[in-house]
C-alpha cells in the first residue's frame, strides 16, 4: 500500500463508513464511521509522502512505533492515542491494514462489538441470558441480535458464547461451535450442571448468589 487511493479504498471497505473532506482542502481526505461520524483514517500528503493517521490503544501505538521507523506519533493529534503511518514502502501491506482495522474497531461502536464485550464479562462457572447480555450491551430489546452475533463469534477462544442461555436456562439447539452437546460439555467443564439441556438459572446465573 503506497498511495492514498488504496488506503481510502481499504478504509471504505469497513461497514458503515464514508469519505469526507472537512477542511475544504483536497489534501485532507478522511474516512468516518457513520454511526458516530468519527474519523478513524486520515490521509494527507506531507513532505512529499502520503501519511495516514490512525487511532490506537496506547500500548499498541508504542508497539507499532517500535517496530517501524515510519510509524511516528500522530501528526496534529493526541500523541498517546494516534499514530502517523508514512507510506514510504517500508511497512508491509498486512500491517498497514491491521493498523487501519484497529483504528476502525476503536472508533466504531457497533452493537456486535458491545455484545462481545458483555459476553467476555460473564464469570467462569456462570451463565447469562440473551436478555442479560443485551442489557449489558446497552439495549435489552436486542436479545435476538445477541443470538445472531454469537452465531458469528469471531474469536471463540476469548468470547465464551457457550455461557449464554435462553430465559429458561435452555442451551442453544444450534450452538454455533459444535451443537448443544458441545455447549453442555464446555459448561460442565466449568462445573455448571446441565440437566435435560437446561441450566438452573437460580444457581448458575451471573448476578445470583
Amino acid at each position: 500500500m503506497d498511495n492514498r487511493e488504496e488506503a481510502l479504498a481499504y478504509g471504505l471497505s469497513f461497514p458503515d463508513t464514508y469519505q469526507d473532506a472537512p477542511f475544504r482542502d483536497p489534501n485532507w481526505q478522511l474516512v468516518r464511521y457513520r454511526g458516530n461520524k468519527k474519523a478513524f483514517l486520515w490521509t494527507y500528503e506531507r513532505n512529499g509522502q502520503i501519511n495516514l493517521n490512525v487511532k490506537a490503544e496506547p500500548e499498541r501505538a508504542f508497539f507499532w512505533r517500535d517496530v517501524y521507523s515510519s510509524v511516528i506519533p500522530g501528526y496534529h493529534q493526541n500523541k498517546e492515542h494516534w499514530n502517523t503511518i508514512i507510506l514510504d514502502g517500508s511497512i508491509p501491506d498486512r500491517d498497514i491494514r491491521t493498523m487501519i482495522a484497529e483504528s476502525y474497531d476503536l472508533i466504531s461502536d457497533s452493537p456486535a462489538k458491545r455484545i462481545y464485550e458483555a459476553v467476555k464479562r460473564i464469570p467462569y462457572g456462570r451463565v447469562a441470558t440473551y436478555a442479560q447480555i443485551a442489557e449489558a450491551a446497552g439495549d435489552r430489546k436486542m436479545a435476538r441480535a445477541v443470538g445472531n452475533a454469537l452465531h458469528k463469534n469471531p474469536d471463540p477462544e476469548s468470547i465464551p458464547c457457550y455461557r449464554v442461555v435462553n430465559a429458561k436456562g435452555e442451551l442453544a439447539g444450534e450452538f454455533a461451535f459444535g451443537g448443544a452437546w458441545k455447549q453442555a460439555e464446555l459448561l460442565a467443564a466449568e462445573g455448571i450442571e446441565v440437566v435435560d439441556g437446561r441450566v438452573e438459572l437460580e444457581k448458575y446465573q451471573m448476578g445470583n448468589g
